[in-house]
């Protein structure tokens, strides 16, 4: 049974300079919803609701966006604007979230690291603060579920083309099913080259309390930072790990161009704007 979940959400968010200066990237908008609220309704969504968000310096927002805000809704009281009222008040009772600050950039490794004493002796769900999955079953239960199967450690892989390999960390193994491969093999970032697949880490993970231990052990690589994958690849020895091809569209916000494509997506998707915004689309490519 799962039923924590790690959010990192800790980064600078350089690429998106000027706008995070002042606000975390990760509370920027998709329409009128920031991306991490879309990361803990998945939480939600998959039976977890006690979440650990691991911040940083810069990122009281994400706190004070879940909290209460006792004024706001006096006002929209007041005012008897009953839907506004109670979608405030959701936000506010979404879950049990905690906080905890990673106080130097020391990569997602150290940022998990970070959830040691949080999380305890339990398997745990990992969900990175920048990625949106829209998913008809959410990717986090998708994994729970192989998880409850197998009682090991799991991750959301997904197809990137060839040329893009050296982006990402990548998995080789054994198939299992269609969708389920048995990992024994995970690189970091590798050439084309030295690839053993075209599967990449696709943000969302299911491990067990192992990865701590594992975490302690690694040792910081580029940039002085702890890559998770060198923690795995030492977990790896010790227990089985397992990839599955999860059903649902990733949306990484961590650059521009795919954020820019996730508001067109999800404003095409919005029935009170999809009709006029389609139109509107077309003129503009006219």
């Amino acid at each position: 049974m799962i039923k924590k979940a790690v959010i990192p959400a800790a980064g600078l968010g350089t690429r998106f300079l000027p706008a995070t200066k002042a606000q975390p990237k990760e509370m920027l908008p998709i329409i009128d919803t920031p991306v991490i609220q879309y990361v803990v309704q998945e939480a939600i969504d998959s039976g977890i609701t006690d979440i650990l968000i691991i911040s940083g310096k810069g990122k009281r927002a994400v706190e004070d966006h879940f909290d209460r805000n006792w004024e706001l809704e006096n006002i929209l009281a007041q005012k008897e604007d009953e839907s506004w009222y109670q979608m405030l008040r959701q936000i506010g009772e979404m879950a049990d979230i905690h906080y905890i600050r990673q106080k130097e950039t020391k990569g997602l490794g150290d940022a998990i690291l970070h959830a040691k004493q949080h999380v305890g002796e339990e398997p745990f769900a990992v969900l990175l603060g920048d990625t949106i999955v829209d998913s008809t079953i959410p990717v986090t239960r998708q994994l729970i579920d192989i998880y409850d199967q197998y009682q090991q450690s799991v991750v959301s892989v997904e197809e990137v083309a060839a040329e893009k390999v050296s982006r990402y960390g990548i998995v080789g193994g054994d198939d299992l099913s269609e969708r389920l491969k048995k990992i024994n093999i995970m690189i970091e970032k590798p050439d084309t080259g030295e690839a053993p697949s075209n599967l990449a880490f696709a943000g969302r993970y299911i491990l067990t309390s192992q990865i701590f231990t594992c975490l302690e052990e690694t040792s910081p690589g580029k940039h002085d930072e702890i890559q998770l994958t060198d923690a795995m690849n030492i977990l790896l020895q010790r227990e089985s790990i397992y990839a599955l091809r999860a059903q649902g569209k990733r949306h990484d916000i961590g650059n521009k161009m795919d954020y820019l494509k996730t508001i067109v997506e999800f404003g095409l998707k919005r029935p009170e704007f999809a009709k006029e915004f389609r139109t509107f689309l077309k003129d503009i490519i006219k």
